[in-house]
């Protein structure tokens, strides 16, 4: 039976297997494929630098080590303010743990004398909490030094791949002979896409750490440039990124202030934050260059997490949006790019009270 005579259920079978395969192959490859996989985008990313170096006539291995150099010592500086404020902030967590068991013992007798329940369960449990548990240590000291050795691995990934770009090109040419134009236009599409992508996100997140930060400062948060940088990288992982931080900002200052009302006023400017930086900053910014519909980022969000965790969370966006431009290049795959996609219309039945007030303005 030859693929063709293939009936449309084994077809599917053989689609959705080679998928489930693919996602295996990637979870368990991950320690490989993670950081060639952001190799591969900052060097798309910093592609436009160090090109630039080599227009002005430096030969391309000292382009290349100096536009890595340049991003290394601006990397460096942010990572060692950041590990001064977090080895500050972990030295004042058992303070933070006993006035979080001040104020929790203080709720509870609250509670206690409002409804009048005599000896409410728990304040020595509260008490006796361990807030900095030591049983993954090891574990915990394991994936640090993982994590260090993937990070020290990206710059020679950045360097070789950019080193032999002419390389890859002509390899691109050689295995395409008959499609070379299609295959050249691909790369360089997606090539824009992720430029696009990293280079805007890191945009919006210094405007919103900027626009963190200032308030943090003004209303004196003692590690404001740490939270600010948080919710800002944090925001990097659309949807449920801002919530865990918004939520862990909120909880330290409702922890290190005496009043209500400004860990609810931390969590509406947060909020009117998420709303400018969604609204306004990101579609300025960033435009539309990744052009799936939510739905699909949701999935890529849950489906890379699960694969490669954190950055999983990050790259799978780009990713979808390169695949996305594959299947709209391929004319038997272009109604899975439209699935994709975020180019659909919207039917309702009847017209929504929106368009109907919009109109009456309009008419004003």
């Amino acid at each position: 039976m030859t693929p063709r005579n293939h009936h449309p259920v084994q077809l599917t079978a053989y689609s959705l297997l080679s998928v489930a395969l693919l996602l295996w192959l990637m979870h368990v490859g991950s320690f490989i494929l993670v950081p060639l996989i952001w190799g591969i985008f900052f060097a798309f990313a910093l592609h436009p630098m160090s090109n630039w170096l080599e227009n002005n006539r430096f030969p391309r291995s000292l382009a290349i080590g100096l536009t890595l150099v340049i991003i290394s010592i601006f990397g460096a500086t942010v990572i060692y303010v950041l590990l001064n404020q977090m080895i500050l902030l972990i030295a004042d967590i058992p303070e933070i743990g006993s006035i979080l068991q001040e104020k929790i013992n203080a709720y509870l007798i609250e509670i206690e004398n409002r409804l009048g329940i005599t000896g409410i369960e728990g304040l020595e449990r509260w008490e006796s909490l361990n807030w900095v548990p030591l049983e993954n240590l090891n574990e915990t000291v394991f994936n640090t030094g993982k994590s260090l050795t993937l990070i020290g691995i990206i710059p020679l990934y950045i360097f070789l791949l950019l080193y032999y770009k002419d390389f890859f090109v002509a390899f691109l040419l050689k295995a395409s002979s008959k499609s070379n134009e299609a295959i050249l236009a691909w790369v360089t599409d997606s090539g824009k896409v992720i430029h696009a992508y990293l280079v805007g996100m890191l945009k919006v997140t210094f405007l919103v750490a900027v626009m963190a930060g200032i308030y943090f400062y003004l209303i004196g948060i003692k590690y404001f440039f740490l939270f600010a940088l948080f919710i800002a990288v944090m925001n990097l992982i659309p949807y449920i990124g801002v919530i865990i931080s918004s939520i862990l900002v909120v909880l330290y200052v409702f922890l290190t202030t005496d009043t209500f009302l400004l860990p609810m006023v931390t969590l509406l400017v947060l909020w009117g934050i998420q709303l400018l930086e969604n609204n306004l900053i990101t579609p300025l910014v960033v435009g539309s260059k990744v052009k799936v519909n939510v739905l699909v980022v949701v999935l890529a969000i849950l489906i890379g997490g699960g694969i490669w965790g954190i950055s999983g969370m990050v790259l799978f966006i780009p990713l979808v949006g390169i695949v996305k431009i594959a299947f709209d290049r391929i004319p038997s795959l272009q109604p899975y790019g439209y699935l994709l996609g975020d180019d659909f219309p919207v039917l309702e039945k009847n017209e929504n009270f929106v368009r109907m007030l919009r109109k009456k303005w309009a008419k004003k």
